[in-house]
């Protein structure tokens, strides 16, 4: 695949990809045909049958415009009238493989009911959109599986790929030349990416759940480079015939600050014009920020926001959040002039760890014009969060490089409050014994009796108790659990970009480091991911900071805080309060 002279001026270092012979179960092999499936079949165990004949191009060759073919699944009504088509770019195997098999949504309490069997891992389900007169193309991304070239992650490279596959597809003599694209994560975040430019023919994108700043919402959050998940559970298990960007591996090492490499993966979202249904969630560790800051930014005039409360998954399999998504696919796809342009702009969720959640509340814009700031400030000698400054000044210290060491500082509510928006932390921090710190905190609330309050992502009740069994410590496993808002600062990392940044909202430019001279103590600004949660009379909020992962930690295979990930820690950190260390947290409060 040719690479333009500014994608060579990047710099990219690729491996080997995993062959596709050893992929477990197996990804099939090249089998171009069409075929019908039957009204009336059923493809998967409890899944609907079908409810109309579906014609399937199976393993279609797709041209780049370098000559590179990419394979396409494409699933489409059994009729002489022409479809618009609903494009899913996939890295994880249209068909067949380990995603398909092991990540199911039934296994994770999605009724096998309520889809048909045909769908491809985080994707929307074919048998429910042709019957609703839609085409559905699954493309394997080039250099995954038996489509050709280099597996190239995300950026301009591979979103011209995707431009490549949209005219393609448009110019098909079933489809009317509309071209959607659907998807969750990896499949969402490369809708950014192709609608930043402009393919003539993409209609309308419905990116569900996915991060838009690879460096600073994944691999090296906060500054601190955290390979784990991308490295052993998702790189792993993806395969191909050529070679593979090596993100996590020789890239983070080539490129630990901010570099033209990490650029290229952030999209131009003022470049995305197209009608956008936006989906987040509070609870996921890798897509809220990058979520609601693309909705932020993208200038499309038509674009919603929902914000759920489930795991990703199970919201995208709804049955009512699918008719949802057809509301707006017809509107925008089909010219049908329905009522979806009465949707109200966002719809949110608070959640309520422990109590009952409020879903779908309707709002005109994130984040929340109505919003009031508390500032909290912390006291080293009580472990206090006090509503007034505190006057004397104190200091906290604990072991940075102990896993099993953390300071804690809390209030007690009197009254029922609602936290929604974006939360920072105001630190004053020194290391005694190096030159950098890497610092992490959560947000949580407890029961007055100190139980921490969990919320559980998954719906059905054997899903929720699997959950429950999962404890240890008082805590439950990220993705599946959610307690409140994290984050992280390498403090060498500290730098602002003071025109983007906000009090709330500090924007790190990760352009140099700044290390520490033992025993001074510098003002860092951490940032915590936006939430909404409620926080009722009697429980307290309580601020958690460590030189580890404080929050709900992974569990195997699912992404979330690993208390593994290598840090800079050494020796004693110390958090100063009081008097001219004003350390603080800042909170978004709604009436």
């Amino acid at each position: 695949m040719t690479q333009s002279a500014s994608e060579a001026a990047i710099g990219n270092s690729f491996r080997d990809a995993n062959p596709v012979s050893v992929s477990v179960p197996p990804i099939p092999d090249v089998d171009n045909r069409t075929i019908v499936l039957a009204k009336g079949s059923v493809h998967a165990e409890g899944a609907y049958p079908l409810p109309c004949d579906i014609v399937l191009d199976q393993d279609v060759a797709v041209p780049l415009r370098d000559g590179t073919l990419l394979r396409a699944d494409v699933f489409r009504p059994s009729t002489a009238t022409a479809v618009p088509v609903i494009l899913v770019y996939t890295p994880y195997s249209k068909r067949g493989g380990f995603w398909n098999y092991a990540f199911n949504a039934t296994k994770f309490g999605v009724p096998a009911e309520h889809l048909s069997g045909l769908q491809a891992f985080e994707a929307p389900d074919p048998g429910f959109w042709c019957n609703e007169g839609y085409a559905v193309a699954y493309v394997d991304a080039a250099g995954t599986s038996h489509s050709g070239g280099d597996e190239v992650f995300m950026g301009t490279a591979s979103a011209r790929n995707v431009y490549d596959v949209i005219e393609w597809l448009a110019a098909q003599d079933w489809c009317t030349g509309k071209v959607g694209m659907a998807g969750n994560s990896q499949l969402a975040m490369i809708q950014w990416a192709a609608a930043a430019l402009q393919p003539p023919h993409l209609a309308a994108i419905a990116p569900w759940e996915g991060l838009s700043d690879l460096y600073r919402e994944n691999t090296c959050r906060g500054g601190i480079p955290d390979t784990k998940f991308h490295r052993e559970d998702i790189a792993a298990y993806i395969f191909g015939e050529h070679r593979t960007e090596d993100v996590v591996g020789a890239n983070v090492e080539r490129y630990p600050l901010m570099a033209p490499y990490w650029a290229d993966k952030r999209p131009d979202f003022s470049r995305i014009t197209v009608p956008a249904y936006i989906v987040a969630s509070w609870t996921s560790p890798l897509h809220p920020r990058g979520t609601l800051q693309a909705f932020r930014e993208i200038a499309s005039a038509d674009k919603w926001l929902r914000v759920h409360n489930d795991q990703e998954w199970i919201d995208g399999a709804d049955p009512d959040n699918v008719r949802d998504l057809k509301k707006f696919f017809d509107r925008y796809l089909k010219d049908i002039d329905n009522d979806w342009s009465v949707t109200s702009r966002v719809r949110l969720s608070v959640l309520d760890p422990g109590g009952a959640d409020i879903v779908g509340r309707p709002e005109q814009e994130w984040p929340l014009a109505r919003q009031t700031w508390q500032t909290l400030y912390l006291d080293a000698r009580s472990g206090d969060l006090s509503v007034t400054p505190v006057a004397d000044e104190a200091v906290v210290e604990y072991a940075g490089d102990d896993t099993a060491a953390s300071v804690r500082f809390c209030t007690q509510f009197d009254r029922d409050v609602e936290i929604t928006g974006y939360l920072n932390l105001h630190l004053w921090v020194e290391a005694a014994d190096t030159d950098d710190m890497d610092l992490f905190a959560a947000v949580y609330k407890e029961a007055p009796d100190g139980e921490r309050r969990h919320h559980i992502t998954l719906r059905a009740a054997e899903a929720r108790a699997y959950v429950q069994s999962l404890e240890q410590d008082g805590k439950l496993p990220a993705t599946l659990s959610y307690t409140g808002p994290v984050g992280r600062l390498r403090v060498s990392h500290r730098a602002l970009d003071l025109e983007r940044s906000t009090p709330s909202e500090p924007f790190l430019t990760h352009a140099a480091e700044d290390l520490l001279t033992s025993g001074d103590c510098v003002p860092v600004e951490l940032s915590l991911w936006p939430t909404a949660i409620l926080v009722h009379a009697g429980e307290r909020l309580v601020v958690e900071i460590a030189g580890h992962p404080t929050g709900p930690l992974a569990g195997p295979g699912l992404p979330g805080a690993d208390l593994r990930m290598p840090t800079r820690n050494k020796g004693i950190h110390r958090i100063r309060t009081g008097g001219r260390y004003d350390s603080h947290l800042l909170v978004p409060i709604v009436p």
